[in-house]
């Protein structure tokens, strides 16, 4: 089994081609779909510089595998889907976000809450095949109910739920997001081999050292300052909340989830011909119809 990474500096995304080479059998695990905020504009530079390595190496795509729903960036599923016919494969419980996300972003009402929009919806001890390559499905939730690791031959790639282990672990602040569940998910991968290789979804690269992507389990049960081998969850759990409660959301998480809980496909154009992504106003803090806050509305009145 080969490997090679792509990282997307602008939303610190790490992107995995994995292949046999005797086959050239592949799949693509959570690519990236570029996106400007500013202009609202997307584009498909890093899914052509991937495009470009699978048309060097001669390989067959034959499934994109997401993680999750991300909140940071724009997934570039589709593209490599019209391009490959690779069929998108996300976690079985992508129904709980997306019922969730529906309300939040008021979509339509015939956006289907059932998963219809991937290709196949894969289940927690589930193993399937793309070629010669088979694949194991550990869902591991907590930063979504949706998360789910991929074990392919002596590696697993862990989405949001487990980063390097100079770093931590996901948030689970997002709705649906459990610290009580990130810890049972990360209790299942310590019970792995220690030697097993951990690729990361995301490097955040603390303290300005170079991008790294792969560790190990026993490396993290080591290392990791969040979630050690040896951390109780009544730590963890603790931990987690309280250092969610002050980060900010993610910079992309309206656009992203939008596209995201539908496949990757952005949304269609109005009657004018124009493509628009919803923009929910002061949801983590909802205001009166002149703009302040409904808490501080309050402490003024008293």
């Amino acid at each position: 089994m080969q490997i090679k990474a792509f990282y997307d500096e602008p939303t610190y995304t790490v992107t995995y081609v994995v292949w046999d080479e005797a086959t050239k059998d592949a799949v693509v695990i959570d690519p990236v779909l570029d996106y400007d905020p500013l202009a609202s504009q997307t584009s498909v530079g890093s899914l052509q510089e991937l495009d470009a390595f699978l048309e060097e190496k001669g390989l067959k795509l034959l499934y994109v595998l997401e993680t999750h729903a991300h909140a940071d960036h724009l997934s570039g599923s589709q593209y490599l889907k019209r391009k490959y016919g690779a069929g998108v494969v996300i976690g079985e419980k992508i129904t709980v976000v997306q019922e969730t996300f529906k309300g939040i972003f008021d979509l339509a009402d015939d956006f289907a809450v059932d998963g219809s929009q991937f290709d196949a919806l894969v289940k927690d001890g589930e193993t399937f095949e793309a070629g010669s390559l088979k694949i194991d499905v550990i869902a591991t939730p907590g930063h979504t109910p949706a998360c789910v690791t991929y074990k392919i031959d002596d590696a697993i790639f862990t989405g949001d739920a487990l980063f390097m282990d100079d770093y931590g672990t996901g948030r689970c602040d997002f709705p649906r997001g459990s610290a009580e569940d990130l810890y049972a998910s990360l209790r299942k991968l310590y019970d792995l081999p220690d030697d097993t290789r951990v690729f990361v979804g995301h490097d955040y690269q603390p303290g300005g050292r170079e991008v790294m992507w792969e560790t190990t389990i026993g490396k993290s049960k080591a290392n990791n300052p969040q979630m050690r081998g040896d951390t109780p969850k009544e730590e963890f759990v603790k931990f987690r909340q309280e250092r969610d409660a002050q980060l900010r959301p993610p910079r992309l998480i309206f656009q992203s989830v939008q596209v995201n809980v539908d496949a990757g496909r952005i949304p269609a154009p109005h009657e004018n011909g124009i493509r628009y992504l919803k923009m929910p106003l002061n949801l983590f803090g909802p205001t009166d119809e002149v703009g302040q806050k409904k808490d501080e509305k309050a402490e003024a009145a008293e």
